[in-house]
């Protein structure tokens, strides 16, 4: 079967800078313009005529038409875990944004094959983070202190930084087991670097009992990150200058004009929102919390969520009896995990048909290893 193309000349680690400087294959116009009935009935019979050769997962912030041909949902750590897990299908599509098909890639077998439907599906908050600055942030810290430094690197991020951690004795983390990596991290060493998104490093380590005044952020653009070496030395966690687009749109402002509204209503917050925001929620955690914790409630109960769009209606609809709302009043959307539209679904299942496999997504050996061992890390420490 004819590959198109492969990432195996990839230098930097990230699909997507490469994918940025490569002639991207796309759907084209003959996809745009096809009814939407029809693409969905195209996606099931191909899906239907792959059978285990096949594995889609799909991640909670994809739109409905995607999600509902997905053979496993969840969160970064749950879809991590199921590639990890997965060793029967010949074709992994990941339908989630680059770092989700690095990880995959990196978890699955040789035998098998990573696709992610469009290319440039990737994350702003991990294109925050490179190897570049990290490597030279990682040598001005270590100037300043005889401590040593965990590096901990949410899963939103390239795969070399990844392998970064891996050679260096940390691991990676997500929002759903952020405590347990973090409280393992100051098993090994005194100081924790956390990037790329200081919010989620830092509700976690406060919820831990790490003070706000022990955290410092780290500006990649500034000398020494902004500090003077003494303050460095001080510090217990050095967090990176990172964040979520989406998450940062959620306000205290937003919080007090629901309560006000509905005095009622339980306000749920993802980690990746504001210090702030999360001490003035009710409730806080990844993904799958919060779709359980709206799950388990009592029908009748009042939700205001603050997280991604495209979630917040699938709660909606699924839970009917409750009354389930974004905490935002605009339109919260990642867009890039919305670059992942049918159309793009159908267009990789019709090239897989006729034997040729497109946005394949390899990661080098040579940066695979040790991201390897920061995956591995986190998954046996959380089980």
């Amino acid at each position: 079967m004819e590959v198109v193309p492969t990432m195996e000349e990839l230098e930097e680690g990230s699909i997507f800078a490469r994918a940025e400087r490569a002639v991207r294959p796309t759907p084209g116009k003959a996809y745009a313009e096809l009814a939407a009935d029809e693409v969905l009935a195209r996606i099931a019979e191909r899906r239907r005529a792959f059978g285990s050769r096949l594995m889609i997962l799909g991640h909670h912030y994809q739109v409905d038409d995607v999600i509902r041909f997905a053979d496993r949902t969840g969160d970064s750590y749950a879809l991590a875990k199921a590639a990890a897990a997965e060793r029967d299908a010949e074709f992994v599509i990941f339908a989630g944004v680059h770092f989700m098909a690095e990880s995959a890639d990196i978890l699955t077998g040789p035998g098998q094959q990573v696709i992610l439907p469009d290319l440039r599906a990737g994350c702003t908050m991990a294109d925050m983070a490179n190897l570049d600055d990290v490597e030279l942030a990682w040598d001005e810290m270590a100037a300043c202190t005889t401590d040593t430094i965990v590096p901990i690197t949410y899963i939103n991020s390239a795969a070399n930084l990844k392998d970064f951690v891996g050679r260096r004795g940390g691991a990676v983390c997500t929002s759903s087991n952020a405590a347990k990596v973090v409280s393992w991290a100051f098993s090994q060493g005194q100081k924790l670097l956390f990037f790329p998104d200081q919010h989620l490093g830092r509700n976690t380590c406060f919820a831990l009992g790490v003070a706000l005044d022990e955290m410092i952020v780290w500006d990649p653009a500034l000398p020494n990150g902004g500090h003077e070496p003494e303050t460095v030395a001080r510090a217990r966690v050095l967090l990176w200058k990172g964040h979520c687009s989406v998450h940062m749109g959620f306000s205290v402002g937003q919080i007090e004009h629901w309560r006000a509204e509905r005095p009622d209503i339980r306000i749920i917050v993802h980690p990746e929102c504001t210090f702030e925001v999360v001490q003035a929620a009710d409730e806080a955690g990844s993904t799958n919390f919060i779709i359980e914790t709206i799950q388990h409630s009592p029908p009748g109960t009042a939700w205001a969520v603050g997280t991604e769009i495209n979630l917040v209606h699938r709660l909606r609809a699924l839970m009917p009896d409750r009354f389930i709302a974004s905490l935002s009043p605009f339109q919260c959307l990642c867009a890039t995990m919305y670059r992942i539209r049918p159309n793009y679904l159908l267009w990789v299942l019709d090239e897989l048909a006729a034997g040729r496999v497109v946005n394949v997504v390899k990661v080098p050996e040579r940066i695979a290893e040790g991201a390897r061992l920061s995956l591995q890390r986190m998954i046996e420490i959380t089980g």
